[in-house]
């Protein structure tokens, strides 16, 4: 016997999926075999779960070999849901709940609502139910009811249910949104068919004709509020339902325009004209695309999973086939097309919400209609529903400047553009061609709307959004929608350079004043604003490639600069900015900045002050604009500091800035700190040190260690743990008897509280002690509670005193989440010996793990290596260690043998603890 018919109008290779014929056949034959219900349900469970399991493997082989082929994929996944879910009603009111003669009362339809219902099913999707009864539900409905779920449940189907009259549908539909938007998509299953006709005419007439403003205005807030929880949608890892520029945004689109206009299937967005032939194209296309990008993430995961993380997004990526290629892994490539078809959602619902506006279907915003602005426009625009439009589309289009014109405008007045603007200005990008890149006014028109409106960062996006500005500017267009695959950069490169220039706009109107005093008081003085823009717009240009962004985009600066009309020695600074625009962040964190040899390269390198000054804001801008939580305290300290003497450097010459001057103040200062001390022990504590000493810690640090040594005996450790606000992290102080490894001992202690050190300094006294000063972070990256500290001091004691071995600890911590064994991190590690005076400097440049720093510096101890101090540079999953050593002759590493013998014992140290954090 056959099983009745799925749903008609899922078309799909039925039988390699759910043979009906053969299944409802074994289906009557255990029902004739078995007379015990529970027996009964067992047997009907197991023949559906087999065909569930064989109906998955299916459909998961057909869409593995058509990746991206979304449509058959949901449907195929609709259609198997229809058979189980209709072979569990067929059972339960044939077999187990028969009723011959049914009264007017026991009638059920049994309906499929919400994405169900829409016949859009993910391989993870929950089957949303609706069991429909005329009146109060009767004893055989329940029964009915209660069998179903329990066949479904046991197929481990993650079932959503209510149980509802026509009359309860209508009462709760007007009272919830989310009920109702279920509603609006309900499809016939099984059962009482004029029961389900009944809905249909009941909703129309009564629910949904005459409240379309009110549904739309609460889809849209929901769609707000669900941003702003998401986030933006050029975020790296984007939810792919709920995220901006998701399905859902899509979704939205499809509810309103199926509320208000009554359309059936996608295809009536474009005969109904809400959409032209080549937004429904897009349309079609981005609904495609992210629908097979959520079907791979449930078959991987397993999983309802809507979140693209970097772990998913390497898999998802190889699922598509998607390919290395041009110096750019196949997982960019792959979050290059999923962030454009993002763009493209965002577009499509600017205009549908312009067709509503037309019809005046949606209200302006509150605001909008207490405090309408009425701005003087200039001729050829006009305003519409308080947007900037055009007034006549064939006028317009004669100068093509005014493909330029609009974004000025729209910065002048203030005003919003308008959608149908913004689609003329898409369908003539042609225009923008390269006479019209080498026009004089055309130029003036685009630095005007970087320099003249205080947020360039407006025009910009939607500029961007719309293409006119990789068309005005072709060389831009590699980088739209690149996403830069790894954990340090919050966005993708475009939307990053757009940041960027956002941070600037708001230190020039003074609103980081109190949190960026430095680079605000330098554009307060005045800085050639337009040689800075062009920087910013241009820094990143050259991502992508083999070659090294930094020079790559020197040489595009070098054409695109003059092209913007820039003078000479104007393209010139352009150019050099681009090049050393990551100078001053690698310095500062890479480099220990309290070694003069460090202030004076890095001066020598800048030249100018009005260099440093531009290169200091475009630094600042940089590192704020990778991400929400990138720029702190910690960083700000380390950029002003090196500002600071660098400037000192430049304007009073080399000699401002030597080792002796330097130590001569920081005596000086700690004398002063020390005024209640006797001059006897003020004079055995200033003389007890080392010069680099008195170069590499501020005056507070220089105070602690006198007291942690005053008195100290030799068996005796001593430790201070301080919070430093100032830096955004705990400062940890010890004062120690001297022995080999000792540093390397402190890293393991640190590292096995759960310490994350982001700077560290040792020295040995004169006397044979060895102090050290860190500065740690917890694992959300802030300064230690205070209430922690005296158990954190403890722990630390335990292990420095060797209660606990810290190599044996380790192994339990050493281990790499998941979700970042994705990344890619080569090894590097390289020697320097011009960089300090006295140090070789190691910088070992590779893939962050915990225990990584007590590795390094375990095996530097064991080959009598001596530290004198680690800064360390953490970029997500990448990290760059620089340890200022010597060797246990207190020389450089001048040999060739020596420093490779090192490098590859750094290395195995390395790649065994890899091999233990993937483990």
């Amino acid at each position: 016997m056959n099983l009745p018919d799925p749903a008609a109008d899922l078309i799909c290779p039925t039988d390699d999926i759910f043979d009906r014929a053969a299944i409802g056949a074994e289906l009557a034959r255990v029902a004739g075999d078995t007379t015990d219900a529970m027996a009964l349900r067992a047997a009907v469970v197991s023949i559906l779960q087999k065909a569930r399991k064989s109906g998955n493997a299916a459909i998961e082989a057909a869409f593995l070999e058509h990746p991206f082929d979304a449509l058959e994929m949901k449907t195929s996944y609709t259609w198997l849901t229809d058979c189980l879910v209709g072979a569990a009603f067929h059972v339960a009111t044939t077999w187990l709940h028969p009723l011959p003669t049914p009264t007017e009362g026991e009638r059920i339809a049994l309906m499929a609502v919400g994405g169900y219902g829409r016949g859009e099913m993910a391989p993870q999707s929950d089957v949303d139910l609706l069991f429909l009864t005329p009146y109060k539900i009767t004893a055989w409905a329940e029964s009915v009811i209660e069998s179903m779920l329990y066949i479904l449940w046991d197929l481990r189907l993650k079932v959503g249910h209510a149980s509802r009259t026509v009359k309860d549908c209508l009462r709760l539909g007007a009272e919830d949104f989310t009920i109702r938007t279920a509603l609006l998509e309900h499809r016939f299953l099984r059962g009482d068919e004029a029961l389900s006709n009944e809905l249909d005419q009941r909703l129309e007439a009564d629910l949904f004709k005459g409240s379309e403003r009110e549904f739309i205005e609460a889809k849209l807030e929901e769609r707000d509020n669900r941003h702003k929880k998401q986030g933006e949608r050029y975020m790296v890892e984007p939810n792919v339902k709920e995220g901006k520029g998701g399905l859902r945004d899509l979704q939205s689109m499809f509810w309103i325009a199926k509320y208000v206009y009554h359309v059936q299937n996608s295809s009536d967005l474009l005969e109904k004209g809400l959409l032209r032939d080549d937004e429904y194209d897009r349309f079609a296309q981005a609904n495609n695309f992210l629908w097979a990008v959520r079907g791979h993430i449930h078959i991987l995961s397993k999983r309802p999973v809507e979140q693209l993380t970097f772990d998913l997004q390497v898999d998802v990526a190889e699922r598509m086939r998607y390919a290395d290629k041009g110096g750019r892994r196949a997982v960019e490539h792959f979050m290059q097309d999923y962030f454009r078809h993002a763009t493209s959602v965002g577009d499509l619902t600017r205009i549908l919400l312009t067709k509503l506006e037309a019809d005046h279907a949606k209200a302006a915003p509150l605001y909008e209609r207490l405090f309408r602005r009425r701005p003087r426009i200039k001729k050829g625009y006009k305003v519409i529903h308080n947007r900037l439009a055009i007034d006549d589309e064939e006028a317009f289009l004669e100068d093509k400047l005014n493909l330029l014109r609009l974004f000025e405008e729209g910065l002048r007045t203030g005003l919003l553009i308008h959608p149908d603007a913004m689609r003329l200005v898409t369908a003539n990008l042609h225009l923008i061609d390269d006479d019209m890149r080498a026009n004089k006014e055309a130029r003036r028109i685009f630095l005007g709307l970087l320099l003249k409106h205080g947020n360039p960062e407006r025009a910009l996006r939607r500029m961007n959004e719309l293409g006119v500005l990789s068309a005005f500017i072709p060389e831009f267009e590699p980088i739209v929608a690149m996403m830069q695959f790894n954990m340090y950069h919050s966005y993708t490169v475009d939307e990053h350079t757009i940041q960027v220039i956002s941070n600037y706009a708001q230190i020039e109107r003074e609103e980081l004043q109190v949190e960026l005093p430095v680079s605000s008081g330098i554009i307060k003085d005045g800085v050639n604003r337009k040689v800075l823009m062009v920087a910013m717009l241009l820094h990143d240009i050259g991502k992508g490639r083999d070659i090294d962004h930094s020079i790559l985009g020197a040489q595009i600066a070098r054409k695109v600069a003059p092209n913007l009309g820039l003078s000479k020695a104007d393209c010139d600074t352009v150019e050099w900015l681009v090049r050393y625009h990551l100078l001053m962040s690698d310095t500062a964190q890479k480099r220990d900045i309290a070694d003069p040899r460090t202030v004076r390269d890095f001066a020598k390198a800048v030249s100018t002050v009005d260099r440093l000054n531009l290169l200091t804001v475009l630094t600042v801008c940089d590192i704020r604009g990778v991400g929400p939580d990138t720029w702190n305290n910690w960083k700000a300290t380390l950029v002003r500091s090196l500002y600071n003497q660098t400037r000192r450097v430049l304007e009073n010459g080399m000699e401002a800035l030597t080792r002796e001057t330097r130590g001569a103040e920081a005596k000086k200062r700690l004398r002063a700190e020390l005024s209640d001390w006797r001059p006897k022990d003020i004079k055995k504590e200033t003389g007890r040190h080392y010069d680099p000493y008195w170069q590499g810690l501020h005056v507070t640090a220089h105070k602690v260690f006198a007291e942690l040594l005053r008195g100290i005996e030799d068996d005796e450790i001593r430790i201070d743990l301080h919070p430093d606000d100032d830096r955004d992290a705990t400062r940890a102080c010890f004062a120690m008897t001297d022995h080999p490894g000792i540093f390397s001992r402190m890293c393991g202690a640190l590292a096995l509280v759960g310490a994350n050190i982001v700077d560290a300094r040792t020295f040995t006294s004169k006397d044979g002690y060895a102090t050290a000063a860190f500065w740690i972070q917890d694992i959300e990256g802030k300064p230690y509670e205070k209430s922690r500290l005296k158990r954190l001091e403890q722990m630390i004691h335990k292990t420095l005193k060797g209660e606990v071995i810290a190599t044996e600890a380790m192994r339990s911590r050493d281990v790499i989440k998941k979700r970042e064994r994705a990344f890619r991190v080569p090894t590097t590690i390289t020697f320097d010996n011009e960089g300090s005076e006295i140090y070789t400097i190691i910088e070992v440049d590779t893939r962050d793990r915990p225990g990584l720093l007590f590795d390094l510096t375990r095996t530097l101890a064991n080959n009598n290596v001596y530290i004198a101090s680690a800064v360390i540079a953490t970029f997500g999953e990448q990290v760059v260690d620089s340890f200022y050593v010597k060797d246990m002759f207190g020389l450089k590493f001048h040999a060739q043998n020596k420093q490779r013998t090192l490098e590859k014992k750094l290395r195995e140290a390395i790649e065994e603890g890899a091999e233990r954090a993937n483990s």
